[in-house]
């Protein structure tokens, strides 16, 4: 058998190896594209799942015999049945092509067509005619865009919910325990763990509403739309029926009922939805540097929170352990923020009727997406849930603050208070030994006034 065949497109015949499903413009895409990631997966599984519903539509709408239609379904069943790896076989494209995704689109039209000869070879089925009807790259891949892109944060907030709830547990158990508070980075007022933990569980829900908030900008589809936005060759009632069939595939509320002009030349959803994950990525990098940092010791840095050791720190240095998880995070943030940049920068090329950077877009919307997802469960799974609070250490900071003086200023003044903070610090003593020396107060008043527990605000018998 012969290492290649020969097709032809309308540039000329084309070599293609033999047992490749897909078709000549896959071909030459691959060769003329070599650089960089493949297309994520997500993709090729999306425009399959819209060429299924376009031939569905397309047979109720009568612009397809149901012979044809239904063998397209049944060829795109068996790819969708397949694994990713098995897959990726027969869809070799990089993110960087076309910027209209157009080679995608194409490869999965010639696999689609290619997979229905097997399947019978006594009806023709052609990838631009059959596969490709009333559809455009143009209107095909923004759709396939959004969906992935949903489908992705299907994944995230589940995610984000499950650290919130890792961390109410923490925030429950240390409520009572007192700390130091820190502001620029200097010595503040106590307060709780527990009170510390709420902050960072409001930023998270905070973070979650706002991708829920802003998530439905997605649903709307630029299927219809074809080539620049106004429905040349698509069925009348088709794009309508797409959506409704994606809807079911996918468990979402999808429609075909928006401006397409809109849906081809501009991709302001995906971008303002990411600007929410940029915001969650920035949260996470403050929750993940502050824990990290109040682990820092054990015994020459902070040494407020015991961390687990997932792993063995330091290839020269015996014991050490390293807070692994939020270091991770704090990577996986800065990706996001680069991201961010790469979707604001591709979401404003919409020249004239077409945005021309919408794989580059999408692949950096998902990969955000997905470093969020993996590195948020692992935070919460194997740094949050295992954490403990090393309350000695914090007791004995507590202890040695002077900020703690703010609790006798309503009793003795701001500035008795801040020469007896002053006296203590110069001294190298104890603000208790200082405050009973400058002879404004009694011992018993002292003990009284310095409740720290009182001082957070925090009710004890709670």
């Amino acid at each position: 058998m012969s290492e290649y065949r020969t097709e032809e497109d309308t540039l000329g015949p084309v070599k293609i190896p033999a047992e490749a499903l897909w078709g000549p413009q896959t071909e030459r895409s691959r060769n003329n594209f070599p650089t960089g990631q493949y297309m994520p997966l997500a993709i090729i599984r999306a425009l399959l799942n819209i060429k299924k519903a376009a031939a569905q539509a397309n047979m109720e709408t009568k612009a397809i015999s149901e012979e044809k239609g239904n063998l397209i379904v049944k060829a795109i069943d068996e790819l969708l049945a397949l694994s990713d790896e098995d897959l990726r076989k027969d869809f070799p494209l990089k993110v960087y092509q076309t910027g209209s995704g157009t080679q995608t689109n194409m490869n999965t039209n010639e696999v689609v067509a290619h997979k229905a000869h097997e399947i019978n070879p006594d009806i023709e089925i052609l990838p631009n005619d059959d596969v490709n009807k009333g559809q455009s790259s143009n209107d095909t891949f923004p759709t396939a865009m959004n969906v992935v892109a949903l489908e992705a944060l299907d994944k995230l907030k589940p995610a984000v919910q499950h650290l919130i709830d890792e961390l109410k547990i923490k925030e429950e158990k240390y409520m009572k325990t007192v700390k130091v508070g820190r502001t620029h980075l200097q010595d503040a007022v106590p307060l709780t763990f527990g009170q510390e933990l709420s902050g960072y569980i409001a930023s998270l829900e905070h973070d979650l509403d706002y991708i829920k908030t802003l998530e439905p900008t997605l649903d709307e589809l630029a299927i219809g739309g074809t080539a620049v936005g106004t429905g040349l060759n698509a069925a009348e009632g088709m794009p309508e029926k797409i959506a409704e069939k994606l809807s079911e595939v996918y468990g979402l509320n999808l429609t075909a009922d928006s401006n397409k002009f809109y849906g081809l030349a501009n991709h302001s959803g995906l971008d303002v939805v990411h600007g929410a994950l940029k915001t969650l990525a920035a949260d996470m990098f403050k929750l993940a540097q502050d824990i990290r940092f109040l682990a820092s010791g054990p015994r020459a840095g902070y040494g407020e929170l015991n961390i687990p050791a997932n792993e063995p720190g330091s290839s020269i240095m015996p014991g050490k352990v390293n807070p692994t998880q939020a270091e991770a995070v704090t990577m996986a943030a800065l990706r996001v923020f680069g991201n961010d940049t790469v979707v604001t920068m591709a979401s404003s090329q919409g020249n004239f009727e077409m945005n021309v950077y919408k794989p580059v877009l999408i692949d950096a919307f998902l990969e955000s997406a997905d470093l969020l997802t993996g590195t948020i469960t692992g935070f919460a799974d194997k740094m949050i849930h295992g954490m403990t609070v090393n309350e000695k250490r914090m007791e004995e900071l507590v202890d040695n603050s002077l900020m703690t003086v703010t609790a006798l200023s309503p009793h003795i003044g701001y500035h008795d208070s801040a020469k007896i903070a002053q006296a203590a610090d110069k001294a190298g003593s104890t603000l208790k030994e200082a405050a009973l020396k400058s002879g404004k107060l009694t011992e018993e008043q002292y003990d009284e006034w310095m409740d720290m527990l009182k001082m957070t605000n925090v009710d004890r018998d709670k």
